[in-house]
């Protein structure tokens, strides 16, 4: 198994709200599993360490799974898939963890980060932000955590699509390439025909 960061989990062998509820109040997360070959696991994790990788790692970054059952470990790479909330306070209510193939592609939604001041804004411009994520496909070890886009070029008028990426090797993004990310409209006016066109799709 790779060197990878390591979270350990115990299979939950009650499920139900009740139960559920019980875990939360201990400081433990129920979460379910689901592995590559179909199987669906009901786990249980300690909150405070499940906070800290995602916070290292977020959703992007492949770590072992360690899931404890009888005395042993069963160890899977693994990305944290989707986490539920408390509707009112920031803490963890379920999560779910996605086995995955090294070898598969899959599909994984990444953070755009914007850096940079662009050309057009000297002169009064202003950015129009329509997309702040990015849909990629790829092996999960090639998925970057986050892609960087430097807006610094972008003159006044000027639209950025999802084709003018600069994507890593092996990777390619699964939304439309004609996808508008973000518009650098004129303050002072309101955007072309082109550009209303850009921003509703």
């Amino acid at each position: 198994m790779a060197d990878f960061t390591t979270l350990t989990v115990q299979k939950r062998s009650s499920t139900g709200k009740g139960a559920n509820r019980r875990l939360r109040a201990q400081g433990i997360i129920p979460a379910v599993f689901y592995s590559p070959k179909g199987d669906n696991v009901p786990v249980q994790v300690a909150e405070a360490p499940l906070k800290k990788i995602f916070e290292t790692l977020g959703r992007t970054t492949v770590f072992n799974i360690a899931i404890e059952v009888g005395g042993s470990k069963d160890v899977h790479p693994a990305l944290i898939w989707d986490i539920e909330y408390y509707p009112t306070k920031n803490r963890f209510q379920h999560v779910d963890f996605f086995g995955v193939d090294l070898q598969k592609e899959i599909k994984v939604r990444v953070p755009l980060v914007f850096s940079g001041t662009a050309k057009g804004a000297k002169l009064g411009g202003v950015l129009e932000v329509f997309l702040e994520f990015v849909d990629l496909v790829g092996k999960p070890l090639d998925i970057p955590n986050k892609l960087s886009v430097d807006v610094s070029p972008l003159d006044l008028g000027e639209t950025l699509r999802v084709g003018d990426l600069v994507m890593p090797e092996g990777v390619r993004p699964a939304t439309d390439a004609s996808q508008a990310i973000l518009l650098l409209r004129d303050k002072a006016g309101s955007a072309s025909e082109g550009e209303e066109t850009a921003a509703e799709e």
